[in-house]
């Protein structure tokens, strides 16, 4: 009874946060930021590529800061909790709901979280600042508080989204950033290696499940505890072999089926707009199947990109990086890896290994959303595919567990202090053995309505900035693509501010 009415209670903000209004303010948000970016993600394309992808190899990984990382192991930093178990089971759950249809509300999504997160990064970079370890802290919750707090009216306001920023926050590391992202690990591993095996059980949970629980909290020990500079060590390492191997194992899958991608595209566009229903002549009904294809879309799109949510601007403040608008080319680049490239390529997967009747938009009987690209995989791969997608979703839910690790210590170093941060990363560890032991459905629903939460604050703050944004924006452009000799605008702090000129005069930003 007690869960039912928390249960309720859920379906209720998250039907607020995942709603019309969330939608609206999440696609409403983007475009307002394509506009006064003058549509900076399209007509720059070439130059974030050159910046971004194009520099991982050279300038990408050198430190130009002493106590910074270098802009592509922040990259891979963020990308930890970016690229997760979203980009596979997310993609499945997006089709079951949306249809074929609600990929190419993923891509919208995409094509203007592209922006929102630039926007966020340069947000961050511009009013980061030191803490009392030297370190760089910033995120939603400085711009919310420095930010949108030095507007006329706003300093309160701006205070108080700041603080609820870092509440759903920290609720939402413990949830969808620990406990359901290792719930998952454990029933996919167990299921796919373990099922056959007879083994006791302690305080009524499989000690099988105990046992997987304290081999992830020790390796998670010894990572997040190592602090930043470990995890991002290990983000580094880890993002493009992990990447990289996905892609591969959903490319040769692809090639399998390679003669149903005229179908699955036609698919895609097809039922974008929920045309099925149309055609079947039920305006009603033809109305809500678009929204759920739209809602379905965009709602799994920013749950695997995180775009709007704020969170991995906390891992792009500690780049060496002085330029805000350097860094803001990171997080383009960032939406684009996740959804365009890996997401997309999940979708192809599934939409062509015959899960989804194509000519309908239905899912076949025997398939449902945890299981289809496991299915998939095993169909055309047999045995080893389906341990491939287990390892994958393994790797891909515990990189995310690291990246949420250091957004929740983040924001609790905002609220009480870096010496309860550190405190914060010992709880968030002993609460990976809870994730192994406790049912997560209704934590994945609860941490789902926490991620919509954040967005609303986060969205808010980007919106009330855009003048600065687009100052920024112009700025960088002017002396960097146009050769003009004008003074840079790269910091709130004017101490920040000329150490950051004195940088780029040497040559390094």
């Amino acid at each position: 009874m007690y869960m039912e009415r928390i249960a309720r209670i859920n379906d209720m903000v998250n039907s607020f946060a995942w709603g019309t209004f969330g939608i609206v303010l999440l696609i409403g948000s983007g475009l307002v930021c394509t506009i006064v970016t003058r549509f900076f993600q399209i007509v720059h394309i070439r130059h974030w590529w050159k910046r971004t992808f194009g520099i991982i190899s050279k300038e990408g990984r050198i430190i130009n800061d002493a106590g910074t990382i270098s802009q592509f192991r922040a990259f891979c930093t963020a990308l930890c909790a970016t690229i997760g178990t979203g980009n596979i089971a997310g993609v499945s759950t997006a089709i079951c709901v949306g249809g074929p249809g609600a990929v190419f509300w993923m891509w919208v999504a995409a094509f203007f979280g592209m922006i929102i997160k630039y926007s966020e990064n340069v947000l961050g970079i511009y009013y980061r600042r030191r803490n009392s370890e030297g370190a760089w802290s910033g995120g939603p919750m400085y711009y919310l508080q420095d930010g949108m707090g030095s507007l006329k009216y706003c300093k309160k306001l701006g205070k108080i989204l700041a603080i609820l920023f870092c509440i759903f926050t920290v609720l939402a590391s413990f949830g969808v950033g620990n406990v359901a992202q290792v719930n998952k690990i454990t029933l996919n591993v167990e299921s796919a290696f373990f099922s056959d095996m007879e083994v006791g059980k302690f305080l009524g949970t499989s000690n099988m499940n105990w046992g997987i629980g304290f081999i992830l909290m020790l390796v998670g020990a010894i990572i997040i505890l190592g602090g930043f500079r470990r995890l991002a060590y290990v983000s580094e390492k880890l993002i493009p072999f992990m990447t990289v191997t996905y892609l591969l194992g959903c490319f040769i899958v692809i090639c399998i089926h390679i003669g149903n991608l005229p179908a699955v595209f036609y698919s895609i566009f097809h039922f974008a707009f929920g045309s099925q229903a149309v055609m079947g002549g039920v305006a009603g009904t033809a109305v809500q199947t678009a929204m759920n294809t739209i809602k379905s879309g965009c709602k799994r799109g920013v749950f695997s990109n995180e775009a709007g949510l704020g969170s991995s601007v906390m891992a792009h403040i500690s780049s060496c990086a002085r330029e805000p608008v350097s860094q803001g080319l990171w997080g383009i680049a960032e939406v684009f890896l996740d959804t365009f490239v890996i997401c997309t390529t999940t979708a192809i997967v599934v939409l062509s290994s015959g899960a989804i009747d194509l000519s309908t938009g239905g899912v076949k009987s025997g398939t449902d959303d945890a299981t289809m690209v496991a299915k998939a995989f095993g169909d055309s791969l047999g045995r080893p595919g389906e341990c491939f997608i287990v390892i994958c979703i393994t790797l891909f839910a515990f990189t995310t567990v690291m990246g949420w690790s250091y957004y929740g210590a983040k924001v609790v170093e905002y609220l009480v202090g870096v010496v309860w941060a550190k405190v914060y990363r010992v709880i968030f560890v002993m609460m990976i053995v809870m994730g192994a032991v406790l049912e997560s459905s209704l934590a994945w629903d609860i941490s789902d309505t926490f991620n919509g939460l954040m967005m609303i604050p986060n969205l808010i703050g980007i919106l009330s900035l855009t003048p600065l944004l687009s100052r920024l924006t112009k700025n960088y452009t002017a002396r960097r693509l146009r050769g003009r000799d004008i003074e840079p605008d790269l910091s709130y702090d004017p101490d920040i501010q000329n150490e950051a000129e004195k940088a780029i005069k040497k040559g390094t930003y």
